[in-house]
């Protein structure tokens, strides 16, 4: 069956009838005259197929079919009200959903100051937050599974923006017992006979050819005798004596007793933070988000 459509000021006109029960204080508040308003109330009542007002000399009132008719139609505006106001909230960036993933040593450093900016500035924001290394995040990014990506050594990608946030110089992570761990900073080269823990390279393929690289500018490839997918695991097992490891200075934050984090020299070679989106996102809350991450990272 087909439902007649009913326009939105044939609606508002009869509620607004309802509530005053009389047709001049209803025009006047409405801003019409009366016939006009008489002829909106005839054509909806014409779409009922029923009269909604019983009208009386001195007197108006609803119909039953009026008072059965008066809370759908209140709450049809009232709908319509909160959606005007939930999507002029979305389109000034003030409500919504941000999806976004992060690389986990992120947490770290660049994640809690920038969540907390935003958090304080947009509230009725929903943030769905996921932990994700690089290569996903990229993939997420294409497929529009996420929105933001907080990242390390980001590939190039043409349907990606990219923004750097920090660059971070790297550490050695070493066993608290070794000998390199009583001295202030290490040498690469005096890393070359021992075996290393690292994260898979398909975790990050820019973060681990950096760190192979780097050994090779210091005359060795890194013998690999584990890999993890965490950093927190990389330093618990640097900690059980299975190797050693070369990561970004903010893992220094994950305090373990038993490992020790030494800085390289010569201090020469960075790894780069990015922040990445699509560069066909048209979401407001992108722009709110990167205006947050110019003021947390001052």
């Amino acid at each position: 069956m087909e439902r007649p459509e009913v326009p939105l000021a044939q609606l508002h006109s009869f509620v607004v009838l309802a509530e005053e029960a009389h047709f001049g204080r209803a025009a006047d508040r409405l801003g019409i005259a009366q016939p006009p308003l008489s002829q909106q109330i005839r054509r909806l009542e014409d779409k009922v197929g029923h009269a909604l007002f019983r009208r009386e000399p001195g007197r108006l009132t609803l119909t039953p079919a009026g008072r059965e008719f008066l809370p759908a139609a209140v709450s049809a505006l009232a709908g319509l009200a909160d959606g005007l106001a939930a999507a002029r909230a979305v389109g000034t960036g003030e409500a919504g959903r941000l999806r976004i993933g992060f690389a986990a040593s992120l947490a770290l450093t660049v994640l809690p100051g920038l969540l907390r900016g935003f958090r304080q500035r947009f509230p009725g924001v929903s943030l769905d937050i996921r932990e994700m290394t690089t290569a996903p995040q990229i993939v997420a990014l294409l497929d529009k599974k996420i929105d933001i990506g907080l990242l390390r050594e980001p590939p190039r990608e043409p349907e990606l923006e990219f923004r750097t946030v920090l660059d971070e110089p790297f550490v050695a992570v070493l066993p608290k017992g070794h000998p390199l761990a009583a001295t202030r900073g290490v040498a690469l080269e005096h890393l070359a006979e021992l075996p290393f823990v690292l994260l898979p390279r398909a975790a990050g393929p820019g973060l681990y050819d950096q760190i192979v690289a780097m050994c090779a500018s210091a005359g060795f490839t890194p013998r690999i005798g584990q890999h993890a997918v965490e950093w927190q695991t990389v330093c618990a097992l640097v900690e059980t004596g299975l190797g050693v490891s070369l990561a970004p200075a903010s893992i220094r934050r994950i305090r373990l007793t038993g490992v020790a984090y030494r800085r390289i020299e010569p201090d020469t070679t960075r790894t780069r933070v990015a922040i990445a989106w699509r560069g066909d996102d048209d979401n407001p809350l992108l722009t709110q988000l990167l205006a947050t991450l110019g003021r947390s990272i001052r």
